[in-house]
């Protein structure tokens, strides 16, 4: 941190197992990477590349290799992933995780219907390479899924090899853990939270709105993912207290003696 300051909540340090902030990159330029990275890189955990955008990508490569420079993982997102197995392509992705050296795959559903039997073997198999991030939930905003299912669906992937299950919510957040107003579904949040670990679920939050919520709820060491680039900073602040939304959640809660 740039200056001392009392009472302020402890983050976890990175490379982090929890209070991960995955950023949604729908379409940086290189540039734009460098200058994002330039203020915020201490705080990105890791990056997705949007649903397909890394196949329409100009210089994808060194764009990657910017994040990398970082020590900032990249990853192609779940559309792209059901866009090879909707294919038949399962090897062909599997041969691009190996070219692009990723260190992340995510696996999803979202889009396409994949028996889950089928799922979790993607996603056993894929474990042996890299870390997988397993998404949970329909991009379908009519398809609502009971909260027994989404726990259901949750543990089985997680004990398929699964490092983390991510609770879809698309880039707008309007579907999945969302309600289309973007209201969460409060309920089905605090019921999957009696059966799943809170440090194995990255929560999408790409409103403010909702990442309130969620460190309202668990606190500033909480996953949040699909984060626009340009809010990463103001989500920082506000996980610590620095932002009018949480000026308050913390100061009760810490002794300044021992901070």
């Amino acid at each position: 941190m740039n200056f001392a300051l009392r009472s302020i909540p402890i983050r976890t340090e990175k490379p982090r197992q929890s209070g991960l902030t995955m950023i949604m990159d729908k379409g940086m330029g290189l540039r734009g990477v460098k200058d994002f990275l330039s203020v915020a890189s201490t705080h990105a955990d890791i990056v997705k590349l949007g649903f397909g955008t890394a196949f329409v990508t100009n210089n994808l490569t060194a764009k990657m290799d910017i994040y990398r420079e970082f020590d900032i993982p990249v990853y192609f997102g779940g559309t792209l992933f059901e866009a090879f197995i909707i294919r038949d392509q399962f090897q062909d992705y599997l041969n691009l995780i190996k070219e692009y050296n990723l260190q992340y795959a995510e696996v999803s559903d979202g889009s396409i219907t994949i028996p889950h039997a089928e799922k979790c073997k993607y996603i056993e198999e894929l474990s042996k390479h890299v870390t997988v991030l397993s998404e949970v939930g329909s991009k379908d905003a009519e398809h609502i899924i009971p909260p027994y299912k989404w726990i259901e669906l949750m543990r089985a992937e997680l004990n398929a090899g699964a490092s983390y299950v991510i609770a879809e919510a698309r880039e707008a957040g309007n579907v999945g853990i969302y309600r289309g107003t973007g209201e969460v579904r409060e309920g089905l949040v605090q019921e999957i939270l009696t059966q799943i670990a809170p440090e194995k679920i990255i929560w999408e939050a790409p409103q403010k709105s909702q990442q309130l919520y969620f460190l309202e709820l668990l606190g500033q060491n909480v996953n949040l993912g699909n984060i626009a680039p340009s809010e990463l900073i103001a989500l920082e602040a506000m996980r610590i207290g620095l932002r009018g939304d949480t000026f308050h959640l913390y100061l009760n809660k810490i002794d300044p003696k021992t901070n």
